[in-house]
């Protein structure tokens, strides 16, 4: 993991951030063509990570696999408000030296991508052959499409869609206010270590909507341990896992970033690919498809799934191919050689 700084930063609320930093991994082909990853809510910079730490697309990225890394540089950022080295509400404001917490501006989506862009710049990376996200990650690369598409030659959004649904906002509404509820948050000046039941409560009910009710009964069924039903040990483990590593404040605050993506009927000048997955309860299809058939440059396919949402965090072997194919296909555009 690395660290750059991007000095002052000012949000689109007008609000300036002093001393930005964003922490990022850069793994590939030093000065190959540039493919941005961009995270889901709760990951992290880490998409490739290492044979004995494989990143959450370690699957999808790497040598040899969909995104090549003896072809491509691949570079994920952790975004703008984060929870893993990237300036949020647990860091130091340096104007009180004390942390940000609930003093934390409220951010959108276009503020993470801004942010980005400088980055980038300061890398000395003007070009990027791709960017590929799913949700939170697809609404990143949907707005590095729609601000900056002379730079990008394809934005690959996965389970995501052109505006976030009600539905969706509802659960983000749970889950902000279960963390709130808690009387161990204590309005986001929790004790260090402090045990917040209100966040695993929110990180489940996050969980029932990532994956489909299918797949639920399929794995767990009514089977029962010693804790109760199996889903109930389930959830409750994943709860304690999240609420181990993520800082609350900055849950919140990317759950309202979330809120806002709304892109309407904007027409992106850029080529766009697109996946969506079957039984994704919080992007269904049918809307992302209205959007893109009203695209200059879009196409698009279906992934069948009982994974849903999660559809693009696992089965790679089904759908990974196409993005390999799209890029090959930039590559060939663009004249570059594809022999390695």
């Amino acid at each position: 993991m690395e660290q750059i700084s991007i000095g002052s930063f000012e949000l689109e609320s007008g609000i300036v951030l002093p001393e930005v930093q964003l922490s990022f991994e850069r793994a590939g082909k030093l000065f190959g063509p540039v493919i941005l990853l961009c995270h889901a809510l709760t990951g992290d910079a880490r998409a490739v990570g290492s044979a004995d730490a494989p990143g959450w697309w370690g699957g999808l990225v790497g040598p040899r696999k969909a995104v090549d890394t003896d072809r491509f540089q691949a570079i994920t950022f952790n975004v703008l408000g984060g929870s893993d080295g990237s300036t949020g509400p647990a860091s130091i404001d340096p104007r009180t030296q004390a942390p940000y917490r609930t003093s934390f501006p409220e951010l959108t989506i276009r503020d993470m991508v801004n942010a980005q862009k400088k980055a980038l710049q300061l890398l000395g990376i003007g070009r990027i052959t791709a960017v590929i996200g799913g949700s939170l990650g697809g609404m990143q690369a949907l707005e590095w499409g729609r601000l900056f598409p002379e730079v990008v030659d394809v934005v690959m959004p996965l389970a995501v869609t052109p505006s976030y649904s009600a539905y969706g906002v509802a659960f983000n509404h749970i889950g902000i206010e279960a963390i709130r509820n808690d009387p161990d948050y204590r309005n986001g000046f929790y004790a260090p270590g402090a045990v917040l039941r209100g966040f695993e409560i929110a990180r489940m009910a996050g969980l029932v909507t990532y994956r489909s009710g299918e797949l639920f009964h399929s794995r767990f069924g009514r089977e029962e341990g010693e804790q109760g039903f199996d889903i109930q040990s389930y959830l409750d483990y994943q709860g304690k896992k999240l609420a181990s590593r993520f800082d609350p404040n900055s849950y919140i605050t990317l759950l309202k970033a979330m809120n806002t993506h709304d892109l309407g009927d904007k027409k992106l000048d850029v080529p766009i690919f697109s996946l969506l997955f079957t039984q994704d309860l919080l992007y269904p299809k049918e809307p992302m498809i209205d959007w893109l058939e009203g695209q200059p440059q879009a196409d698009w396919t279906v992934i069948e799934t009982v994974y849903g949402h999660d559809g693009f965090l696992v089965e790679f072997d089904k759908w990974g191919y196409l993005i390999g194919q799209k890029l090959e296909q930039v590559l060939a555009d663009q004249a570059i050689p594809a022999s390695r």
